[in-house]
């Protein structure tokens, strides 16, 4: 199951306290104040990865919190400072604040990112020595840690995206280009969640089927709308046994455009499936009917090598 919602809490460590001593040893009976300072509590990190699934930890996890810091010691020795934590965040997830709406976009693997800082260890009782005041009593209490409470959602960072009714033919489609091994079976809602696949270095996501109705919540597709967001060319894909393949096409661009308008003004090619399953007389009855819709038009099919290579050079042209 893809998690690509989740929220939690998230907790720096707290400062160490600082040490009320004083120096004592053989013939230094009334040696000073030495009283040493907390640690710095640790310091909560994310850190992005490639891994789609990075997110799932979060369903049964809720709270993550870095060490505290330890107090101070004697002979102004420093408390051990907590030690830092860091959690795995998939690239592709806005990360927000629920309190103060701060929000962090994590778009490239690799990278480590503060989101709360550790309290200041407290002063040791040294520091508040003075010609006047010899024996002081006085220390500071470690900060406390910084506290979050994160919303974390992600959208996927695709080059492509396949889109369409269910049974169109996309997981298929994806397998051939990408030998991504996706499951495919006839019947509706074979994928119940975004699959992935990499074609000479272009991410090609293949989105469970969109019905109408869809910007409403209906079928699976809602969920993974904005998915849709981050692609740079979208692969409408309209089965050629389809009844009236024009009607489905213009059923999906509006549940695209319902849900956010900008969706259609993506760069898109119709996608023409199953080919091998009509006539040629069939098939340019389609195409004539699409003429209208003003994109370019692709019959493929995977068992014809010659249209999948030319789906790739298009693919190639669009997006260099």
């Amino acid at each position: 199951m893809l998690v690509d919602e989740v929220e939690i809490k998230i907790k720096a460590g707290n400062g160490g306290s600082g040490k009320v001593h004083f120096h004592r040893e053989k013939y230094v009976p009334r040696g000073g104040p030495d009283g040493g300072d907390g640690g710095n509590g640790g310091d909560f990190y994310i850190v992005s990865v490639s891994d789609l699934s990075a997110l799932s930890r979060f369903r049964f996890q809720k709270e993550f919190k870095a060490e505290n810091g330890e107090p101070g010691g004697p002979n102004r020795k420093t408390g051990a400072g907590g030690k830092d934590m860091e959690i795995r965040i998939p690239i592709g997830t806005t990360i927000k604040d629920l309190q103060t709406n701060e929000t962090w976009e994590i778009l490239n693997p690799g990278r480590k990112t503060l989101l709360a800082k550790g309290g200041r260890g407290g002063k040791g009782n040294w520091h508040f020595k003075s010609s006047t005041h010899q024996t002081p009593m006085e220390f500071e209490e470690g900060k406390p840690g910084e506290a979050r409470n994160l919303f974390m959602e992600l959208k996927l960072i695709a080059d492509v995206g396949l889109i369409g009714y269910p049974s169109v033919g996309k997981s298929s489609l994806l397998n051939e280009l990408t030998k991504a091994n996706v499951k495919t079976a006839p019947y509706h809602f074979t994928t119940l969640e975004p699959n992935l696949g990499v074609l000479d270095g272009l991410i090609i996501a293949d989105l469970p089927g969109l019905i109408e109705g869809a910007h409403e919540g209906k079928g699976l597709g809602f969920k993974f709308l904005k998915h849709i967001k981050r692609t740079k060319v979208l692969l409408h894909c309209l089965s050629c046994e389809s009844e009236n393949p024009l009607r489905d096409y213009e059923a999906i661009r509006k549940e695209l455009g319902d849900y956010e308008k900008e969706l259609l003004a993506k760069p898109e090619i119709i996608l023409l499936t199953k080919t091998d399953l009509v006539t040629s007389k069939k098939l340019t009855e389609i195409k004539k009917q699409l003429i209208k819709t003003k994109r370019v038009i692709l019959p493929v099919s995977v068992y014809d090598y010659d249209s999948l290579e030319s789906l790739k050079k298009k693919l190639y042209t669009i997006i260099s």
